[in-house]
């Protein structure tokens, strides 16, 4: 066992856990955040996207230990029910979820990836690797490869992505 310490969602926890626990089973299991997703449990579908340090990650693929002293923030600290984040209203108005079990990893997937586009990330679709990315279907779909929608709901996902995005910049 080992202690360590997360700000999550704003809020610092202190755990103790085996060094083989992975950040999402920490979250789920130590902190009982369920809206991050166990899907694959290989980095392969992207459910269990959250937000490490401002950065996108796969919360399956990283052992809890390598995070100490990070800050996580997971679905719940995207909004509340009482007050949805830009890109979860946008998911709700453009119905950019069917099943929903994917859309938590979705919305922080999108979330972070508008801001490599604001700072100018290229992707393998963009047109130069020095200019900043023009927000377009292709670049979004491209961006969010790895998040996977079961659904198809892939069009809404990224008429969603493509409102929100427009309205930052």
């Amino acid at each position: 066992m080992q202690t360590l310490n997360l700000r999550v969602n704003g809020e610092m926890h202190e755990l103790s856990v085996d060094v083989r626990t992975t950040l999402l089973d920490a979250l789920r299991q130590h902190l009982h955040l369920n809206g991050t997703k166990k899907g694959c449990d290989h980095g392969q579908c992207g459910a269990c996207t959250i937000l490490l340090n401002g950065k996108r990650v796969n919360s399956c693929l990283t052992l809890a230990v390598m995070h100490d002293g990070d800050e996580i923030t997971t679905i719940e600290g995207l909004g509340s029910s009482d007050s949805l984040s830009a890109m979860q209203q946008a998911f709700v108005k453009h119905d950019g979820f069917q099943c929903g079990y994917c859309t938590p990893g979705q919305i922080c997937s999108a979330t972070a990836m508008l801001d490599e586009i604001k700072d100018g990330w290229p992707s393998y679709v963009s047109a130069s690797l020095t200019d900043t990315p023009e927000l377009c279907s292709e670049e979004i779909s491209e961006r969010m490869s790895g998040n996977l929608c079961r659904c198809s709901a892939y069009p809404n996902i990224v008429n969603a992505i493509a409102e929100v995005g427009a309205d930052k910049s």
